[in-house]
């Protein structure tokens, strides 16, 4: 069946050809549009544009679905390892017991970084942030790797290499900004271990590994993997378009991460609970001033603008987060806000009719805080649990025969021509 849209201006009709997804998305094939009809479509933020075909992740908001590759991201965080599920990403498939074997010992050999990177992050200043410090180190990474091979085996190793070298570069910018000692990755750790390790380990006081704080560090990575086309993504993908390389494009991905809106959302959460503290815990008027229009106020961690219903990461992390308080019966107001926040605002009508339900960020950052992962460094454990998503995009992007440079388009609306005046001739201000 020829399947178009028919598109019609002062009498002259455009036929647009429908491109059908596995999962019944549709979309208006608009390639040809300017070519033919000397029209673009304006879509500020492109929140209904589709920038590519994919077969990484399936989302659907209204139903609250997310899957990696078709298996539902409920499955890989009740059965699958981060490493599992990284693999599953970037190669398409879920691998042999042999292939994942090859694969943590890859991420275990290359874990190290070359000695001459610690003058880089010695010479930060000490209160740069994290984040800024690794998205600055990834794309350095450049200088002491040569460029990707056209092979698939040379790529496979590359991106390999990315994510066993990233956790150890986070941990350093943690170590290295507090003055302490840099602790170097362990052959004997996997590698959820081996970053904790990292960040917690002390000459004076050896890290004891929780299997409960393991398995939350795991999730949370997991359900952070891949979430379709978001801002991050989207800038690894512009940016790779370039033709760049990869530690270029993550780097970009990285700094895109950062903000509030975005990646950084877990840790304004955690802001706003201290905010509400030092209003003697009154989360009720947060509440109040969350549903008052007039104020500029928001309820961090509460709504996304993709998912219409509870987000399904949500579920699984609040489970996870439950489990985690209980375990390490941790006594800290700030969690005990968010308890009592969650709880109000469930049983109000206004969230419920609004659709404000706790998102992934809500219970992520109380999860981060729990195992002692500092506000700051929030955001780089997004990016590493994120990274194997982003390789995919990148991976995908580059193998995509209808790739073509990002050049978006737009409407002018400044002024006609006008023509050089001479400093004399100017009015005077």
């Amino acid at each position: 069946m020829d399947d178009h849209v028919t598109l019609t201006y002062q009498g002259k009709s455009y036929r647009l050809p429908v491109i059908v997804g596995t999962e019944n998305e549709r979309g208006i094939d608009i390639l040809r549009l300017r070519t033919d009809t000397g029209f673009i479509t304006l879509d500020p933020g492109f929140a209904n544009t589709g920038a590519c075909l994919s077969s990484i992740t399936y989302m659907d908001g209204e139903k609250g679905i997310l899957r990696y590759r078709g298996i539902p991201v409920e499955e890989l965080a009740e059965n699958s390892t981060f490493k599992e599920t990284a693999y599953l990403l970037i190669n398409g498939r879920l691998p042999s017991e042999d292939e994942l074997r090859r694969f943590s010992i890859m991420l275990n050999d290359h874990s190290l970084v070359h000695e001459d990177m610690k003058t880089f992050y010695q010479n930060f200043p000490r209160a740069s942030h994290p984040m800024g410090i690794l998205s600055s180190m990834v794309n350095a990474l450049r200088s002491f790797y040569p460029e990707l091979q056209a092979t698939e085996e040379e790529i496979n190793f590359t991106v390999t290499r990315l994510l066993a070298k990233v956790r150890t570069m986070a941990a350093m910018s943690y170590k290295i900004s507090r003055g302490h000692t840099v602790v170097y990755p362990r052959p004997d750790l996997a590698y959820s271990e081996n970053f904790l390790n990292m960040m917690f380990n002390t000459p004076v006081k050896p890290y004891e590994f929780v299997r409960e704080v393991v398995r939350a560090l795991e999730v949370f990575w997991i359900l952070h993997a891949d979430h379709e086309q978001n801002c991050s993504t989207t800038a690894v993908r512009v940016v790779g378009s370039g033709r760049v390389n990869l530690y270029a494009a993550i780097s970009a991905g990285m700094s895109a991460l950062w903000g509030p809106l975005h990646g950084g959302a877990n840790q304004a959460v955690i802001e706003m609970l201290s905010e509400i503290h030092r209003m003697d815990g009154d989360y009720r008027k947060a509440i109040e001033r969350a549903k008052d229009k007039a104020d500029p106020f928001r309820l961090m961690g509460f709504g996304h603008r993709v998912y219409k219903t509870y987000d399904p990461r949500a579920k699984i992390m609040k489970r996870m987060c439950d489990d985690l308080l209980k375990k390490l019966q941790i006594n800290d107001p700030l969690l005990d806000i968010a308890k009592a926040l969650e709880e109000t605002a469930m049983n109000d009508a206004f969230f419920r009719e609004n659709n404000l339900y706790p998102n992934v960020d809500f219970y992520s950052g109380i999860v981060l805080r729990a195992i002692g992962i500092p506000t700051n460094m929030f955001t780089v454990m997004f990016a590493i649990g994120r990274l194997p998503g982003w390789i995919a995009q990148w991976k995908e992007s580059m193998d995509d025969p209808q790739w073509r440079i990002s050049r978006p388009r737009q409407i002018y609306i400044g002024p006609t021509e006008t023509h050089y005046v001479p400093m004399a001739e100017r009015p005077r201000s």
